[in-house]
């Protein structure tokens, strides 16, 4: 077996050439015996991976899930693990074809941007580039280790060429050895276990290989007539996640000076409308709300009223318009309230809307939001009525200038022209402005133009929306 792992280490990098050769790399070579056996000199190439820009101006995530642990060996692409950022959950993945030699942080921990999330060991020879190795670049050097083989078979076997040349100066056929990487990926851990260099069930399959063998929430057992429920105790919760976003996106949105302002709407015209064209929405596997008559009516009025759809510079003193409407909506998910946005409103039908609106409610009900998701928004739509709210005093989420809550649509009754007493549909609103740069009078035009829409939805076609 010695003279087996000196056959496999001098083939690959002969001892006196590489001696002489690594300072100039810059590498800290050890050619001592470890314990535990190894088939090439591997250069120990020890690279500690940063957490990337997830933009947005995120600093800080929450390490939700680690898919990965120490002495794990890992291919380019493989799930490392799941972050909590301030908007969204984020999957990183690897760079590098590698071992874990180190986990910065443990669950729930804080990571920040540009710090180091864990260090691989690296084998040089299976990664000259420091990952940026693609899948083509792969299948060239593999066609030329397979090149003189009949076997069509093996060539299309997924692995590193490294772990092919392994297997070539033992004999080893690689149909016969058990992949453990992602999808299907050969492993150097998986040969070395079918040469029995190494014992059996150290390599790991991949988490995408394997069912997760405990559900991530848990049912607690009913309640007997013997259980023992324990009296409240003093706790302390460290804020993560979507409760932290609030905790600063609030602080910064309250020193914002607001400007409110309510009014009702009557929606009986609207809710005859929607009633005659929810088939027809339902037919085309859209469910149609009011929500996106909401939504459409706003982009109409902040064409009139672009300041509205603005943000402050407050460095510069200057005012930014925005040529496009992302309007945000606040949807309540098993993470908290999040607030994403539907891209550029203004270019969207009715239906269109509601299908988007769909999509993003479904994806935020899963957790499934990106950060794409929450870029860019330029105007906040909330709907409180959902849970019985009328009146309200909504803040404004910066660096947007402006929100609007809706209220329950409450059946009251009202005089109509003819000072007629008549059943109506009535809906609350409640609207704030930033009052650096909007004014009430600002505020209450814009509110009345869109108020106008929604009482008479038949505008939306004389304007051609």
């Amino acid at each position: 077996m010695a003279q087996l792992l000196r056959k496999i280490g001098t083939s690959i990098f002969p001892r006196k050439s590489f001696l002489a050769n690594s300072k100039h790399l810059g590498y800290s070579v050890n050619f001592n015996l470890r314990r535990s056996f190894q088939t090439s000199l591997s250069l120990q190439k020890l690279v500690t991976f940063n957490l990337s820009d997830i933009g947005e101006g995120i600093h800080e995530v929450s390490v939700k899930e680690w898919f990965v642990e120490v002495g794990q060996v890992v291919s380019q692409f493989d799930n490392i693990c799941e972050v909590q950022s301030d908007k969204a959950s984020v999957t990183i993945t690897s760079r590098y074809d590698g071992r874990i030699m180190k986990l910065y942080h443990s669950i729930d921990d804080i990571a920040l941007v540009g710090k180091p999330l864990l260090d691989f060991d690296i084998d040089d020879e299976e990664d000259e580039n420091s990952g940026s190795s693609s899948d083509s670049s792969s299948s060239s050097e593999d066609e030329k280790e397979s090149g003189s083989s009949s076997d069509s078979e093996t060539s299309k076997i997924l692995t590193t060429p490294s772990v092919r040349r392994i297997a070539k100066e033992n004999n080893v056929d690689l149909n016969k050895v058990h992949p453990t990487g992602k999808g299907g990926r050969i492993l150097k851990g998986d040969v070395l276990e079918y040469l029995n260099l190494v014992p059996k069930g150290t390599q790991k399959p991949h988490p995408s290989l394997k069912e997760r063998e405990k559900s991530e929430f848990e049912v607690p057992p009913p309640l007997t007539s013997r259980t023992v429920i324990s009296p409240l105790e003093h706790r302390i919760v460290r804020l993560k996640g979507v409760p932290k976003v609030m905790y600063k996106s609030m602080t910064e949105a309250l020193k914002i000076p607001h400007f409110s302002y309510s009014e009702e709407v009557d929606m009986s015209k609207l809710v005859s409308v929607r009633d005659e064209i929810k088939i027809e929405a339902q037919s085309r596997g859209i469910k149609i709300t009011y929500m996106p008559f909401f939504i459409k009516a706003l982009s109409v009025c902040l064409h009139k009223y672009p300041i509205l759809n603005s943000s402050l510079d407050v460095e510069n003193a200057s005012i930014i318009y925005k040529p496009y409407h992302n309007i945000s909506i606040a949807i309540h998910t098993p993470m908290g309230l999040v607030v994403p946005n539907i891209k550029n409103v203004h270019e969207k039908s009715i239906l269109e809307i509601s299908n988007e609106v769909m999509k993003i409610h479904d994806k935020g009900l899963k957790g499934a939001l990106t950060p794409e998701d929450f870029s860019d928004g330029t105007f906040t739509l909330s709907n409180i009525g959902i849970i019985g709210g009328t009146y309200t005093h909504p803040v404004i989420m910066p660096p947007q200038v402006c929100i609007v809550a809706i209220g329950k649509i409450n059946v009251l009754p009202r005089f109509d022209a003819d000072g007629e007493l008549v059943k109506a549909h009535i809906m609350k609103v409640s609207f704030s402005a930033d009052h650096r740069i909007i004014d009430g009078v600002t505020i209450s035009s814009f509110v009345n133009l869109w108020k106008q829409y929604l009482e008479n939805p038949n505008l939306f076609l004389l304007d051609g929306h």
